[in-house]
Formats: structure tokens, C-alpha cells, sequence
């Protein structure tokens, strides 16, 4: 299956960690009808292994072998070409293997090894901005991966730390990113209202309700497509249950990101006095 970044708008969606078949398919089977029904090209995103959870005790995943099964029957069954994160240079050749894009995660970003075996397999690779990262310092993630023979590379904006325990987003940071790496950006939203270990137990809390104004915003300022982790039941969720946005309401946010998407693309440009 070939995967492209490029034209947008495009969706990468999916649960935080990868679950039993059951919910990864409920999930897919949505995500699916949402992509015939709002006409807009959908990846679903679902990680093996959730290598940086803030406490020792969490859940990660069902690790590499199963969770690569599981994605494999998610595409079998919806059609829908499918992502994941890869946090080591040693994961990438397996996991090229099955998906059909592989992700950077944030934390990541700046490690040369891990870029270098992603744009080594040629698949198309989404690297995730460092919470720490201006978007002009993202211009060397994206080399490393070009130089190692990778080229359809996207960027995703998530939020710049804010004191220690927020994030804040700067809209702005759309067409910094463009301008510096010449890479289409997506929006993650839910990672944006995240609060790094700040929930009850030191787990990763955060404020879902904002995610809805975050992303029509981005929308707006330039974003080419939206991240977001959805689940069924986010209450019940191993992995990141206070901002993933509910499955049973995700249609509606997505349509009205693609409104404001849109219609920002139609506009004039405003004149200058």
C-alpha cells in the first residue's frame, strides 16, 4: 500500500497503545467510515510499545511481535494503511516489514540512529516535534532522514513545554515548520492538552477539553492534517485515557476541522495597507 503525505488534509488516528483485536477493529471500522463518508485520506496509528510512560508500573503494550500482528489485522480487515512508533534502530527493519509509515516520537526526534533506519526502509516517516524544539531545529530531523534515502517525511507539531507540566501551542509554528523543512505538518491534538505526570499516581494527565478549539485553530493557521488518539471508552484506556478524544464523537470533530480547514484555503489573502 502506498502512502503519501501529500495532498492534504489527512488523518492519522487511532487507540495510544494497541488493545485486544476487538477494540483495535472497533476502532478501525469507524475510522474507516469516517474516511469514506468525510472524503479525507486516513492512517491508523496504534504503537506496540510505550517505551516512555512516566511510571515504572505502567502498561506499554502488547511489545513488538503481537502489536505488529494486531496491526496487520487491522489493515486486513478495514483497508486502511496503517502507522506506528518505532523508539530504537533496532525496531525499524521489523517494523517496516508490516506498516506502512513509520512514526518518531517526540522524545526521539533528535536521535540520528533511529532517523537514519527510518529513512533507510523508504517508507514514508511522520516525526514528531520535541517538546523542546523550535520549529527551525526541526530542519536537522528531517535531513537525517532524507539523507538516509527516506522522502516523504512529515513533521508534527504537539506543543512547546511550558513550566513543567503543560504544553502550549504556537500557532505560528505551522508555517515555521513548512518554511524550514519544506515538510507538510499535521496537528496532534490530544498529545497537545497533555500534562506531563501530573495525573493521580504520577501518570500523564491533561485537559480534553480543550482539544476541540486546539485543533479547529490549527486548522486555521495551516496545519495539513490532524493527529488524534480516540477510544471507545477513554476512562477505561491503558494509556493516555485523559485526553483521547471519545470514538462515538470523533465524526463530528473531524467534520468541523475539515470546515474551518477548508475554508481558511478559500479565503483571499488579506490586503496589506
Amino acid at each position: 500500500m502506498t502512502v503519501s503525505w501529500l495532498p492534504p488534509p489527512i488523518l492519522v488516528a487511532g487507540p495510544c497503545a494497541l488493545e485486544d483485536d476487538r477494540l483495535n477493529l472497533t476502532v478501525g471500522e469507524t475510522l474507516a467510515e469516517l474516511q469514506a463518508k468525510l472524503g479525507l485520506r486516513v492512517l491508523y496509528k496504534g504503537s506496540f510499545d510505550k517505551a516512555n510512560r512516566s511510571s515504572p508500573d505502567a502498561p506499554r503494550g502488547p511489545g513488538m511481535e503481537a502489536g505488529l500482528a494486531r496491526l496487520e489485522r487491522v489493515r486486513a480487515e478495514t483497508g486502511l494503511p496503517v502507522i506506528t512508533d518505532v523508539h530504537e534502530a533496532q525496531q525499524v527493519e521489523a517494523a517496516s516489514q508490516v506498516v506502512d509509515a513509520l512514526q518518531i516520537p517526540a522524545f526521539l526526534c533528535r536521535q540520528t540512529d533511529l532517523l537514519s533506519a527510518a529513512g533507510q526502509t523508504g517508507k514514508p516517516v511522520n516525526i514528531k516535534k520535541g517538546q523542546w524544539m523550535s520549529p527551525e531545529a526541526m530542519r536537522g530531523a528531517a535531513l537525517k532522514v532524507r539523507a538516509a534515502g527516506g522522502g516523504a517525511v512529515a513533521l508534527t507539531e504537539r506543543g512547546t513545554f511550558f513550566g513543567y507540566g503543560d504544553l502550549v501551542v504556537d500557532m505560528r509554528s505551522f508555517t515555521s515548520l513548512k518554511a524550514a523543512t519544506g515538510c507538510p505538518v499535521l496537528f496532534d491534538a490530544t498529545h497537545a492538552v497533555q500534562q506531563p505526570g501530573q495525573g493521580p499516581g504520577g501518570i500523564s494527565g491533561g485537559q480534553r477539553q480543550h482539544v476541540e478549539a486546539l485543533l479547529l485553530a490549527a486548522a486555521a493557521a495551516g496545519a495539513d492534517g490532524f493527529f488524534l488518539e480516540t477510544h471507545p471508552r477513554p476512562e477505561e484506556a491503558p494509556s493516555d485515557g485523559a485526553t483521547m478524544w471519545p470514538l462515538a464523537e470523533l465524526e463530528r470533530l473531524v467534520e468541523r476541522a475539515l470546515d474551518v480547514w477548508h475554508a481558511s484555503r478559500q479565503s483571499p489573502a488579506p490586503k496589506l495597507m
